[in-house]
């Protein structure tokens, strides 16, 4: 464990910045809850605000592992993301499927969509001002512009505005996002533009643009960065980064020899997060905060992924909550 006072506050050095966040779960709480209230000032709750965790069972709420993290923010004075209202992963079945196994009419879906935004932003409403209301609906194939989901089969094309415009009605002061991966990749940038340019030319309620920040120590290029910033920025939008972490893998590398870090690793990790950072503090008048995927290395998801049984040491601390020398290249500009 570190003596966290013997060195500086990722939070308070980046006031006048951004807030500094993270995904946390219970888990987190209770394993490094000290580093947690310490160096962030901003928390998303990496699972239990998705659908199946809010509302496994048609009209039955359980806000009861949510609120116990919402609370420790609040406690903290902590902001808190909401993560996520719509997303076509992490929904029961239940949503699109009537019991005699056909899908559910587009009408029954949009209503369902409407009870679900409402009650869980109304529960919420005092506490979360900042919301991912629809997470990763554009496709990753080249020539196919939304994902196939069964939001976009039962209702069609806009149920992304219609999503947009249910929790404008429930909560007209909160900042609403939408969220994707891979959104500097140059192909699919410009489809998630594509697909906010026309939310912001239909006066659709959208306020902001979550990049979600899933890098590795290869790539994506600093320049697609920067050209992925000042396109969604160009709509007059905000900019969270809002599931940062730089893995020691590039994506869907299947090895299986590197189950150690490397020195070289950690060296092209530091020098990676100093880039990324100077350039969201470059950013700074439309970037209003940037989260982590994680607290430390102590947990992470990119563990066992792709590749059972490897690690991967992706954030800020290393798993004894140590800070690493990407800490330090964030913390000294």
């Amino acid at each position: 464990m570190s003596d966290y006072h013997s060195i500086p506050s990722l939070a308070k050095t980046y006031e006048g910045y951004f807030p500094i966040g993270a995904a946390i779960n219970i888990q987190s709480i209770e394993e490094e809850g000290e580093i947690l209230k310490y160096h962030y000032n901003s928390i998303t709750l990496e699972n239990h605000m998705k659908f199946e965790n809010l509302q496994s069972k048609l009209g039955e709420f359980t806000f009861q592992k949510a609120d116990q993290m919402v609370e420790f923010a609040k406690k903290h004075k902590m902001m808190v993301r909401g993560h996520t209202l719509v997303w076509h992963n992490q929904t029961p079945d239940w949503v699109f499927i009537e019991k005699k196994g056909n899908f559910v009419s587009r009408d029954t879906l949009l209503k369902t969509m409407k009870n679900h935004i409402t009650q869980v932003m109304e529960h919420y409403k005092d506490t979360i001002h900042h919301w991912d209301v629809v997470n990763e609906a554009i496709a990753d194939e080249e020539k196919i512009f939304l994902r196939e989901s069964k939001w976009l089969d039962i209702i069609g094309e806009d149920f992304i505005e219609k999503a947009f415009e249910m929790a404008h009605d429930v909560d007209p002061n909160a900042l609403l996002f939408y969220n994707d991966y891979n959104e500097s990749d140059p192909i699919k940038r410009e489809k998630i533009y594509r697909l906010v340019k026309k939310l912001v030319d239909k006066n659709v309620p959208i306020h902001g643009v979550g990049m979600q920040a899933h890098w590795n120590i290869h790539g994506p290029g600093l320049a697609d960065i920067r050209t992925a910033i000042e396109r969604y920025a160009s709509l007059g939008l905000t900019i969270h980064i809002t599931e940062m972490d730089v893995s020691c893998f590039q994506f869907g590398d299947q090895r299986t020899d590197l189950l150690n870090q490397t020195d070289e690793m950690m060296s092209l990790q530091a020098e990676r997060y100093h880039k990324m950072f100077s350039l969201f503090r470059e950013y700074r008048d439309v970037i209003s905060n940037v989260t982590f995927w994680g607290v430390t290395d102590y947990y992470t998801w990119l563990n066992n992924f792709p590749v059972k049984g490897r690690k991967n040491w992706p954030l800020l601390f290393d798993k004894n909550q140590q800070p690493k020398s990407s800490f330090w290249k964030v913390i000294k500009f």
